[in-house]
């Protein structure tokens, strides 16, 4: 069951371009963002950035627990992110085929794909605890996110 609030994003969408905006380091601009979404979004048990490199994502700045550290491309939930390019919203993950659990009080998630110049760069990742933590208007508000991230890139 999602806690969607709809007060929620507005603000933290304008916290996040304040953020990113004159700051020229992708690593300082994950660093603030995974910070801003882990202690503003509730009932959240991680929230951060894996980066592609060399052809696997690497774990990069987080909040939470933890983590992995290298995901191959097409596994887990994150890698199915990049192998398709497409955001994915999962409502319980241990029913996702292939799940890798970094955390085992993780109940679903929501990865995001990072795009610079037509190509993925890094997902980000967000777990819960809570079974469909996630509803659309929180991926939507958090795909809005990405895209200023993505946009600071340019």
């Amino acid at each position: 069951m999602s806690s969607f609030d709809t007060d929620l994003y507005p603000l933290l969408l304008q916290q996040a371009a304040a953020l990113v905006q004159d700051e020229p380091d992708l690593i300082a601009k994950m660093a603030n963002l995974s910070a801003l979404i882990y202690n503003s979004v509730p009932e959240l048990n991680w929230a951060g950035f894996y980066i592609m490199r060399e052809g696997e994502l690497v774990l990069g700045p987080f909040q939470g627990q933890v983590a992995c550290v290298r995901i191959p491309v097409g596994k887990g939930v994150c890698g199915t992110a990049v192998a398709t390019g497409e955001t994915q919203r999962i409502a319980d993950v241990h029913a996702f085929p292939g799940h890798i659990a970094c955390d085992a009080a993780s109940e679903s998630e929501l990865v995001i794909p990072v795009r610079s110049a037509d190509r993925i760069i890094a997902v980000l990742d967000i777990d819960s605890p809570v079974l469909n933590r996630f509803a659309a208007e929180d991926q939507s508000a958090l795909e809005q996110l990405v895209r200023l991230l993505e946009q600071s890139l340019v």
